[in-house]
């Protein structure tokens, strides 16, 4: 839980809207392709973020080729849910690819810092998913139609088809 902490203390600073405080509680559901395993959670409240929220969040986003966990980024998070919000949807959300060990062989970047996520939604186009993203002009858009799925992260705003 050391690396969650570390993302933590600085989580606060790097938000770019409302103070923190002033947000209200936040729930997202997460379901991982390859295990099977499910969550439906809040993960802020009160201002904060939900620590044992995250703790499971990291589990479920684990690298399933090594169960290496990782520090999962809470704008990450933030980002799925306001753009489950954009397409008009709840957010629930279809997990392909979330943490990756620098080991698993299939290491990008950002999935190996824990700021990035491969989607789906069900009952929403995987385009009009990745439309919803770019809209908010937050992280990185990446659409994989011949695969059905987007590619979110925290990193600098940019767009891409794959």
């Amino acid at each position: 839980m050391l690396k969650a902490a570390g993302v933590l203390a600085g989580a606060g600073a790097l938000w770019s809207g409302p103070a923190l405080a002033d947000r209200p509680a936040r729930h997202i559901a997460l379901r991982n392709l390859h295990t099977g395993e499910r969550l439906e959670l809040e993960y802020f409240r009160d201002g904060d973020y939900v620590r044992t929220a995250l703790a499971a969040i990291e589990v479920l986003l684990r690298d399933v080729r090594t169960g290496e966990q990782g520090a999962v980024d809470p704008k990450l998070l933030d980002y799925l849910v306001d753009t489950a919000t954009t397409v008009g949807a709840r957010p629930v959300f279809s997990v392909l690819s979330g943490y990756r060990s620098e080991m698993s062989g299939q290491a990008r970047n950002l999935h190996t810092q824990g700021r990035a996520i491969d989607v789906r939604m069900c009952g929403v186009d995987s385009a009009a998913l990745a439309a919803g993203a770019e809209a908010l002009k937050r992280g990185g858009v990446g659409y994989y139609r011949a695969s059905k799925f987007v590619h979110l992260d925290t990193g600098a705003f940019r767009t891409w088809r794959g």
